[in-house]
């Protein structure tokens, strides 16, 4: 079976993109992966490079189609208008493309380590499938953001992924904000009661697919033959959230605040990392020039919130008690 992919992200995160697509390429024997592209640079490479596997989607011909979400757009920033933008984006593939079974929607940011059939198989015969964050005891706190993640979400065609997937377009374009209020945060908060709100939804549970910094900690890595292992399973997808690129061609990979992400260094970031080398070196062959995405070394004062951030989850980690006292929105 085909299976369809679908992203959105701007020219900063291009390079991201790009690992993430080849990653797709390594592991998934047949797959389209259609990116929404939120500005004409990213459109503009991404029809250069001419990736076989790939469509660009431009950000205009989505909004030509749903008028209220371009009405969503004037008091949001950009970040705010891609959360409204996500559950549109499977929507509209599904209502603009009848021959789709079904719509797997992926955050830019991730990054396959072996094929997600897995995933698929264990979604059976549902007609969504959402991650749980898994946060370990000491971070449970954060569920007051959201639950779920939204980064690997499939809607199958059918009523039941309908309903669901239209009532979240319609919650995003009413409310859809970078912080915590009346129980809503961005778009993933509402994803919170959907297994009992909608039928058909299925919680994944395989531990190698939503591998995160958040919940890497409560995990087992080992490699094996070759692959990377969770708790004995293969590693599906890692989520590689706050990786910065420096202009320098150095990264600061490490996602403060959480602990169990210096473990997976040379498992996990490892070969990320080196797939971030290789996009940038494809899109610097068409245009030497670009930098989008690329930013200076953190000023000590960054880094001194780092040192903060870490020694703060290893105090509420040895004190549970102290989490919620310094529980703040996770930016995700």
């Amino acid at each position: 079976m085909k299976r369809e992919f679908c992203t959105l992200f701007d020219s900063g995160y291009l390079f991201k993109a790009l690992a993430l697509y080849d990653s797709l390429e390594r592991h998934c024997d047949s797959f389209r992966l259609t990116a929404l592209c939120f500005d004409q640079e990213s459109e503009r490479l991404l029809e250069v490079l001419a990736l076989p596997h790939l469509s660009a989607l431009p950000l205009a011909d989505l909004e030509r189609r749903d008028p209220d979400l371009v009405a969503a757009k004037a008091d949001r920033n950009r970040f705010e208008y891609c959360c409204t933008a996500t559950p549109a984006l499977p929507l509209h593939l599904l209502e603009t493309r009848p021959e789709l079974e079904e719509i797997t929607y992926l955050d830019a940011d991730l990054f396959f380590f072996s094929g997600p059939q897995p995933l698929f198989a264990e979604m059976g015969d549902a007609s969504v499938l959402i991650t749980p964050h898994r946060f370990p005891p000491y971070l449970r706190h954060y569920e007051a953001n959201g639950i779920y993640n939204v980064q690997f979400m499939t809607f199958r065609r059918d009523e039941r992924a309908f309903v669901a997937l239209r009532w979240w377009h319609d919650r995003c374009i009413e409310w859809c904000y970078l912080r915590l209020e009346d129980g809503k945060f961005a778009d993933q908060k509402y994803l919170d009661d959907w297994p009992a709100r909608f039928e058909g939804v299925h919680v994944l549970r395989h531990p190698g697919g939503g591998l995160a910094p958040w919940n890497v900690d409560r995990h087992t890595l080992r490699r094996q033959d070759g692959r990377v292992l969770v708790d004995g399973e293969p590693l599906v997808f890692f989520h590689f959230h706050r990786v910065r690129m420096r202009s320098d061609g150095r990264y600061d990979w490490r996602a403060h605040g959480y602990l169990g992400v210096g473990k997976a260094g040379e498992l996990v970031y490892g070969p990320y990392l080196a797939a971030l080398d290789a996009a940038k070196r494809r899109v610097r062959e068409v245009d030497p020039s670009f930098a989008a995405g690329l930013v200076e070394r953190r000023r000590w004062r960054q880094r001194l919130d780092d040192a903060r951030a870490d020694l703060g989850v290893r105090v509420t980690r040895a004190a549970p008690v102290l989490a919620r006292l310094r529980h703040r929105c996770v930016l995700s």
